[in-house]
């Protein structure tokens, strides 16, 4: 990621409505959600959910297709990924005590093992 996608990227999330529509994406999963449903639980009309749909794909932070009628609309989570690697590329700077909090929350990420057996 270049220092340009980086600022789209933060553009877009300097949002409120913005940043809350992105979360929802990521809880929702690669499955993503329908536009009406993010309009819903966001709480507001459909010309403003499409609105800041739109804001989320032209920084490359979400995708849309199209299931039937619904557009569904997920996370795009490569770049969210390269997002963080961006913010963390110098983060250690030789240090690397400094990243190990980071790293170590990273593990929350992690599927969970199947324990019943």
């Amino acid at each position: 990621m270049d220092d340009h996608q980086a600022l789209a990227a933060f553009g877009a999330l300097s949002q409120e409505t913005r940043l809350r529509i992105l979360r929802m994406l990521v809880v929702a999963g690669p499955g993503g959600l329908a536009a009406g449903t993010i309009a819903e639980r966001a709480e507001v009309s459909a010309s403003n959910v499409s609105f800041h749909l739109k804001e989320l794909e032209r920084a490359g932070l979400a995708s849309a297709r199209r299931d039937a009628r619904s557009i569904i609309y997920s996370a795009a989570y490569d770049a969210l990924s390269d997002l963080i690697r961006f913010l963390l590329e110098d983060c250690c700077a030789g240090h690397p005590e400094v990243c190990a909090p980071i790293v170590t929350a990273a593990a929350c990420c992690a599927p969970a093992r199947d324990t019943a057996r």
